[in-house]
């Protein structure tokens, strides 16, 4: 453990002498751990990520397990600690203790070096594992077979700052970068899958060998679920429609602007214009038709959406197989539009969670930090759902929360952050309401008793979390 020694400062901007000396207590900066280890208990994410790794060293001379490891990287990543350098520090901090299941007089944790021979022993057969892991907890987070699967499958640059394997210098991003690609859902927000894709690859690189095993294993466990596949125009590649129209998944798919798509809706757009120079009213509407590119074999349904406003005109199209789309393409180009929550979670993965730090010299280490930081986030995903606690849905003409649009909508989310911060909220707003808070903690043959500041403002949300945890039982599917 580190002890420091002992030493005092004064500072003179209040009336009397302010004085600050370390203590000699066992205290920590993160006691908000210890709930989110609670619920973790209860739903295995974090011993079911440590299952699906091969233990490649002579066990007899093991001194911290793989567990343990695991433990420290994804609740450093949690708190802010995305670095193995962070744990060489942490590795005496007592609430880490804890986490690994340490009391805490044992000897300290992993150091970094340790942590990076960890990271860098990790073999494909492990990897793969860790991918059925990820889809099986997307699995067991139902508490009853869904009957419609929303997903989004979304990259992000992740740039890179030394000579990681498999990074190339991106033209479009002008760095060099990995570029990983996750599909998430929108029912529930976790991450499904991960893939890490070197620097310089197409989005859609090997993304339909992965759609055609996840909807396999989801069809495995739900059958008869509909499942609907959302993405970008990067996405809009041959093989991305066919794989789609093959595993009868219902896609939408934008589409970049082109002569003919232009041509097509000219004529609304014009119509749009005239309308918007005679009221001064924004305008918008959508027009739809079989569309066939150069290298399609048969014709698709394309919706292009007009837009005039003071900001000048806008378009945008996609192609779609949704069967409302022939009835209703306004409609089904607006759900489309709702990915852009899917781009939030990747946000939220990358920023919050940290995981454009992806900084081992070799790929397959990098890749299964991303593993890691994945974890993270959907155990914080799984977490901020159980502790939502939305405020009453407002009475707009008897429209549902979910169905209202524009000023209704913000309105009601902004109200929603501010009622329920944690259900809404971000990973720092977790950080800053939760997870960073100071404890004071001691351990007798007995019991750990951890002492919390009564003045701290945030108490009353550590209390309730705390309760709903406790009272909470993961939910047992029936997946067969």
């Amino acid at each position: 453990m580190i002890i420091q020694s002992a030493w005092q400062k004064s500072f003179e901007f209040y009336k009397k002498t302010v004085v600050v000396q370390a203590s000699e207590a066992t205290l920590t900066s993160d006691a908000g751990l210890l709930p989110i280890r609670q619920f973790d208990e209860q739903i295995g994410i974090t011993e079911q990520f440590a299952n699906a790794l091969t233990d490649l060293r002579y066990l007899p001379s093991v001194v911290h397990s793989l567990r343990e490891m695991v433990r420290m990287r994804i609740y450093g990543i949690l708190a802010d600690y995305p670095d193995q350098n962070d744990h060489d520090v942490l590795r005496s901090d007592p609430v880490f203790k804890l986490i690994a299941g340490k009391s805490l007089d044992s000897d300290d944790l992993a150091s970094q070096p340790t942590l990076s021979r960890f990271e860098n022993s990790i073999d494909v057969k492990s990897l793969l594992r860790l991918r059925d892991v990820l889809i099986d907890q997307f699995i067991d987070s139902f508490e009853k077979p869904p009957t419609r699967i929303t997903l989004d499958i979304d990259p992000f640059d992740d740039p890179t700052h030394g000579q990681q394997q498999l990074t190339f210098f991106h033209g479009y991003y002008n760095q060099y970068q990995y570029l990983p690609r996750a599909i998430t859902c929108a029912e529930n927000d976790l991450v499904v899958m991960i893939c890490l894709l070197f620097g310089t690859a197409h989005p859609a690189l090997g993304a339909d060998d992965d759609l055609e095993y996840l909807v396999g294993r989801l069809r495995e466990a739900f059958p008869g679920v509909r499942v609907i596949l959302r993405a970008d125009s990067g996405f809009g590649v041959p093989a991305m429609y066919d794989s789609c129209e093959g595993l009868e998944i219902d896609y939408t798919i934008g589409i970049g602007m082109n002569a003919t798509l232009k041509k097509r809706s000219d004529a609304l757009l014009q119509r749009l214009v005239e309308q918007f120079d005679a009221t001064g009213e924004p305008q918008r509407d959508f027009c739809a038709f079989w569309y066939k590119a150069a290298s399609w074999p048969a014709a698709r349904w394309a919706v292009v959406k007009c837009e005039v406003n003071r900001q000048g005109t806008n378009r945008r199209a996609i192609v779609t197989n949704r069967p409302g789309a022939f009835v209703l393409p306004g409609a089904t180009y607006d759900e489309y539009a709702d990915r852009g929550e899917s781009e939030n979670r990747n946000k939220e993965l990358k920023c919050g969670l940290q995981a454009d730090r992806l900084s081992d010299s070799r790929y397959m280490a990098n890749l299964f930090r991303l593993y890691m930081h994945t974890a993270a986030f959907n155990l914080l995903a799984r977490l901020r759902r159980m502790a939502a606690d939305p405020p009453p849905a407002p009475q707009y003409d008897d429209v549902p929360a979910e169905a209202l649009g524009g000023h209704l909508r913000r309105t009601y989310h902004n109200r929603r952050r501010r009622h329920d911060p944690l259900g809404e909220g971000q990973p720092n707003t977790w950080r800053t309401r939760l997870i960073k808070v100071a404890a004071r903690i001691t351990e007798t043959t007995r019991r750990v008793v951890v002492e919390l500041s009564g003045s701290w403002p945030y108490l009353d949300y550590y209390r309730r979390l705390s309760d709903q945890v406790l009272a909470f039982s993961a939910p047992a599917c029936d997946s067969g």
